[in-house]
């Protein structure tokens, strides 16, 4: 996520010091940054001869001396909060007093990941969504504590970045992936019933999402996605389906498309596959959940499974607005078509 966070301040002529824990981890983030830019030369974004222009603004460092006069910091490691407080620990020794201070997570509450700080009034969310020189959304996230100025400075930074910024409140999830928890948990659901991982995916690509729930999984990874579920399960435990789906998965040395091996095969330059091998890891995990009717597969429409996976995402968005997470409904609206892909004619 790093990596494309930096392409998108470099194309819009913002120097950038992107900062490694070894130089190994900083010429892979470098070379990602690079293969970005000719990602968007090839999808007709950028022109050839601005590469150069971007890859002299990166600048690449090992520790955070390089800190000293940068205005704003965007932490966008893994989601583990003594890693993330650690960090904004150590930056607020090196830092200007005016620099914001932002974490990209994608669930933690922000007043946990500040918590060893002692410039809480800094500390905001800047929730890029993946790939994120591509994505449009900036989920900006605020504290009851973040300054106006900070908001209003991020606000801007969306605008230069040419991202559409919405503002929402801070929770586990924030306002988008808060309201769309239920969406991959009903699907886990679903597969302990017996229904098929394969058309479950088909159904909800035929009701215009841009993919189905498994091969999303596949895209974000099942390091974030196993530190998500257990975010989310000590925050929501009341309505939280638990399963050890992703566990088994891993456990199978799948790691999706980072790997090559999901749900499905990817392979360089070729469409995704469905894997037929994953089959023995679903009915391992349909043994374990014991959940089908007298060991039988339930009998569901394509209706049925659409809204078994969205009637809860429904029920999730309506307590994201009870809550005031966001100002308005079509803040919550924009967010989901614009981060999610929900289709806009839905």
């Amino acid at each position: 996520m790093g990596s494309g966070i930096a392409t998108s301040l470099l194309i819009s002529n913002i120097s950038v010091v992107l900062k490694e824990v070894n130089p190994q981890f900083l010429q892979r983030g470098q070379k990602m940054i690079a293969a970005n830019l000719e990602g968007l030369v090839k999808r007709g974004s950028l022109t050839k001869d601005k590469i150069n222009k971007a890859m002299s603004l990166l600048k690449g460092a090992l520790d955070y001396s390089e800190f000293k006069d940068v205005d704003m910091v965007i932490e966008a490691v893994i989601e583990n909060i003594p890693l993330k407080q650690s960090i904004f620990s150590d930056i607020e020794k090196i830092c200007p007093p005016h620099c914001i201070f932002a974490t990209n997570t994608s669930t933690i509450d922000l007043n946990v990941v500040g918590e060893k700080t002692n410039s809480q009034d800094r500390i905001i969310g800047a929730h890029f969504f993946s790939p994120a020189h591509i994505m449009p959304l900036l989920e900006i996230v605020r504290t009851e504590k973040t300054s106006p100025q900070a908001i209003l400075d991020l606000i801007t930074l969306g605008k230069i970045i040419k991202k559409v910024p919405v503002v929402v409140g801070n929770c586990t999830g924030f306002a988008v992936n808060r309201a769309f928890f239920p969406y991959g948990q009903g699907s886990k659901l679903l597969v302990s019933l017996g229904i098929d991982v394969f058309r479950i995916d088909r159904v909800i690509s035929s009701f215009g999402m841009p993919m189905g729930p498994f091969q999303l999984q596949d895209v974000a990874g099942y390091g974030v996605g196993l530190a998500a579920k257990h975010i989310f399960a000590a925050a929501f435990g009341e309505r939280n389906f638990s399963c050890d789906l992703m566990d088994l998965m891993v456990q199978d040395g799948r790691q999706g498309k980072s790997n090559g091996k999901g749900y499905y095969i990817y392979e360089k330059g070729r469409k995704p596959k469905p894997d037929p091998s994953v089959q023995h890891v679903i009915e391992e995990y349909r043994n374990r959940a014991k959940t089908m009717p007298g060991g039988k597969p339930v009998i569901l429409t394509d209706l049925d499974i659409l809204e078994m996976i969205f009637f809860p995402v429904v029920n999730e968005a309506c307590r994201v607005m009870d809550e005031n997470v966001v100002i308005q409904a079509s803040d919550l609206d924009i967010a989901s078509v614009l981060g999610m892909g929900f289709p806009k004619y839905r």
